[in-house]
């Protein structure tokens, strides 16, 4: 059975691995669902959060074949533990009339992300949800503004959570 599973490398901050790392997936025939990168506190570090979609066995090999990698020094599973994850997102609107702006100003307290710019018929959001509620704000401006929503997104981010009665 194919599900959703995150992953969690810390890889040496050097030339190269990140298009090592991702030709692993793609040599393989693995399908990404996002790749976020960046360093961590210790500059010749960065952290990796994968997103994929995989039956066991596939996943199973995936993360044996990361931990052979020369530049990987840890091969976190996020798939079944408490996590704090969140995406960053941006969605545009366009063509909007006044009636319009003043729906999608009432939409952003409710989803609550933040409108951070705007002209007399466009507004842009900024959106720094779990990629289900990202999902969900997509949905519903799709649903009422179909073909005027730009969307640009940048990937989850993840980190084990500590005290999981606030997940």
């Amino acid at each position: 059975m194919t599900k959703k599973r995150w992953i969690s490398l810390l890889v040496e901050n050097e030339i190269g691995v990140l298009a090592r790392i991702s030709g692993l997936f793609s040599g393989k025939s693995y399908n990404l669902n996002s790749l976020t990168v960046g360093t961590t506190e210790d500059i010749t570090i960065s952290r990796m959060t994968i997103s994929l979609t995989s039956d066991d066995q596939t996943f199973e090999q995936i993360k044996k074949q990361l931990n052979r990698s020369v530049e990987v020094i840890k091969v976190i599973d996020f798939t079944d533990i408490a996590i704090h994850m969140k995406e960053l997102m941006f969605i545009k609107v366009n063509n909007c009339s006044e009636e319009d702006l003043s729906k999608l100003t009432r939409m952003h307290e409710i989803f609550d992300v933040k409108m951070i710019d705007y002209d007399t018929t466009s507004i842009l959001f900024e959106c720094v949800q779990t990629e289900n509620r990202n999902n969900d704000f997509i949905g519903k401006l799709q649903d009422i503004f179909p073909n005027r929503i730009e969307v640009v997104r940048g990937g989850s981010v993840a980190v084990e959570a500590m005290n999981t009665s606030d997940i």
